[in-house]
């Protein structure tokens, strides 16, 4: 889609709101609005909140390479059926073999368990098979992890794949866009050296703000759910 590449957005918050504008049309299908922590979480909470959608957390941990884990040959991607994104050629050439690759699951698996019970308490992820699912994150610039998560996603078949970035670079863009079934992204700088020249302020996002927009995504949730209707009473 087009894009303004001199856009600069004051916070995460302006980010989203802009975001959401563009994303209106979608509103009708009830998609799910998917954050990737802790940056995506303030721009998706935006969208969602605009365009009265579900939001959950999409985590996604690299599979690092043995003796070289910065390498990652593959992601663990969340969800209610969490799936596993490899580089099979890399697999093959380095030998790893498949009781490797497991216990670096494993270990990622439950580090995902931790940051999910962090961040959402006791609520289990959001199923994506058959919604609209709209992926969300403040920036993109390489692109590799948000690559593994429509990737992943996409083994779960939603009915529609959406990446909706506020700016990323428009290599990324084109590279992404065989990913997923839409690329919303409002601007496109070329070159693009850091996302974060993009915001006046980007500051880091801490664990606090992302418990407290996950529980306040929950609660105008269960609002719309319930008709508006408060089913609870304090004791008296």
């Amino acid at each position: 889609m087009p894009s303004d590449r001199s856009i600069r957005f004051g916070n995460r918050q302006e980010a989203g709101q802009a975001l959401a504008a563009t994303l209106l049309p979608f509103a009708a299908s009830h998609p799910l609005i998917l954050a990737l922590p802790r940056g995506g979480v303030p721009v998706a909470f935006e969208v969602a909140k605009a365009l009265g959608a579900d939001m959950d957390l999409l985590f996604v941990r690299k599979i690092g390479s043995p003796g070289d884990e910065e390498y990652g040959f593959g992601a663990v991607v969340d969800g209610a059926m969490p799936q596993i994104v490899l580089d099979e050629a890399y697999v093959r050439d380095f030998g790893i073999d498949e009781e490797t690759i497991k216990g670096i699951v494993t270990r990622q698996l439950a580090e995902i368990d931790r940051q999910r019970r962090l961040y959402a308490k006791d609520r289990r992820p959001v199923p994506v098979t058959g919604r609209v699912v709209i992926v969300v994150d403040d920036g993109v610039a390489t692109g590799g992890t948000m690559r593994a998560a429509l990737r992943a996603l996409r083994k779960n078949r939603p009915a529609r794949l959406v990446l909706a970035v506020p700016v990323a670079a428009p290599e990324s863009v084109a590279t992404l866009g065989a990913e997923c079934d839409q690329v919303v992204c409002l601007s496109q700088p070329q070159p693009l050296h850091a996302v974060g020249a993009y915001y006046r302020d980007f500051s880091p996002v801490e664990d606090a703000e992302v418990i407290r927009l996950v529980a306040e995504a929950h609660d105008l949730r269960r609002h719309r759910t319930t008709g508006g209707i408060n089913w609870y009473s304090e004791a008296i």
